[in-house]
């Protein structure tokens, strides 16, 4: 599903790298003209990757700025179309096209390696020309005041295919992935900055490594959101810029599924917890004995509205993000254009506003854990899980 969607899976990037002198909207338009998406349903090719308007799958005439940019943000849809033969068909067309050959060639008593080759392609190409092309787009909102943009796909494939584009097509810029510890930084004062500088694992600056040597970020996350779930009132104020106001309440707490990952007698062992949560007794008891939450539910809610996504904890990404419905008044004077345009707003503010509830647990949750607060925290944690019941060592 779409970022238009009231439902969608998305993950976060830092725009880096140095941002044209000229007017950035004329420039991002030339450069996705330049990498439009070029159809293929006519041809034989096999595959076709380029930009196409994010409201709108099937145009990628990027001839003004008005095709890609809204305000403050810039929107584009990678699409790629696809041809694929099963190889079970390739492999009975190819067998008749030697068969043919040989009939033909009477001399021969197999097919020579390069015929076999050419026969391959001819066969690949004719079946390929009598196959339509599979689409899939994938949207990104690039939000040019925070250099944060916004992805709708969390395949690792899908992800390394739209950095590719993503530089290829804007030359010396460059999409970061904003994972926990950049979320980190991000959410934090100078002073916890300092704190978290500290607490960095990483030995340098490289990416992966920063993702590798910090999970505790998303396991002591999650897991004292469960204990906040199960102990308090789950209640927080608004700590993060954006569109809801500073200390606003809001409540969050986790329930529904929880992933847990630990090693066993055979290796990896992952253990789902799904359903409504009482006691979250499974859990607790999956995590004395050595698993840790790798995934989680999580509820916020504020007011009337209420936002349920899947936090994917390694990497901090969003699945299953669910908004509040978009709500638009409908006028019959309004033309199609402008009624696009009122829905990506209004998307775009749901969106935002449960990515800031999100950023303002994290940050609170940053906040103790930093502190010197934390080793009584951790206790209070401990102590919760020996007093569960059910634990008696069955899910080791």
């Amino acid at each position: 599903m779409g970022i238009l969607a009231n439902t969608v899976s998305v993950c976060h990037f830092k725009v880096q790298g140095e941002l044209p002198t000229q007017d950035l909207y004329t420039w991002v338009t030339k450069q996705l003209a330049a990498n439009r998406f070029n159809p293929i349903d006519q041809g034989s090719e096999e595959m076709s990757i380029g930009w196409v308007h994010l409201d709108d799958p099937k145009a990628s005439d990027f001839e003004t700025p008005a095709a890609c940019c809204r305000e403050h943000y810039l929107m584009f849809t990678l699409r790629r179309d696809k041809r694929s033969v099963p190889s079970a068909i390739l492999k009975a067309h190819l067998e008749k096209a030697q068969d043919e050959f040989l009939a033909e060639n009477p001399g021969f008593t197999k097919v020579p390696k390069q015929k076999r080759e050419d026969l391959k392609e001819a066969v690949q190409a004719m079946l390929l020309s009598q196959t339509l092309p599979t689409p899939a787009t994938y949207d990104a909102v690039w939000d040019t005041r925070s250099g944060i943009l916004t992805f709708t796909s969390l395949s690792p494939k899908v992800i390394e295919l739209f950095e590719e584009q993503f530089k290829k097509t804007f030359e010396g810029l460059r999409v970061s992935a904003f994972h926990p510890y950049a979320r980190a930084e991000n959410v934090l004062d100078e002073g916890n900055l300092v704190l978290l500088k500290k607490a960095n694992k990483a030995g340098g600056d490289n990416y992966l490594e920063l993702i590798k040597e910090n999970q505790w970020l998303g396991t002591d996350f999650m897991l004292w959101l469960m204990y906040q779930t199960m102990n308090e009132a789950s209640e927080y104020s608004v700590n993060q810029e954006g569109i809801l106001l500073a200390k606003e309440p809001f409540v969050a707490y986790l329930d529904d599924r929880v992933v847990l990952l630990g090693s066993g007698e055979n290796g990896a062992q992952k253990i789902t917890v799904a359903g409504p949560q009482d006691h979250f007794n499974e859990v607790r008891s999956a995590l004395l004995n050595k698993k840790q939450i790798t995934e989680a539910t999580l509820h916020l809610e504020t007011g009337d509205d209420h936002w349920k996504l899947t936090l994917k904890g390694e990497l901090f990404h969003l699945a299953s993000f669910k908004s509040p419905a978009v709500k638009l008044e409908k006028d019959s004077s309004v033309d199609e254009a402008m009624e696009r345009e009122a829905v990506f707003f209004e998307r775009m503010m749901l969106l935002e506003k449960g990515t800031q509830l999100f950023d303002s647990v994290f940050a609170t949750f940053l906040q103790l854990r930093l502190g010197s607060e934390w080793v009584e925290q951790e206790k209070a944690i401990q102590k919760w899980l020996n007093v569960c019941s059910f634990c008696n060592g069955s899910l080791a």
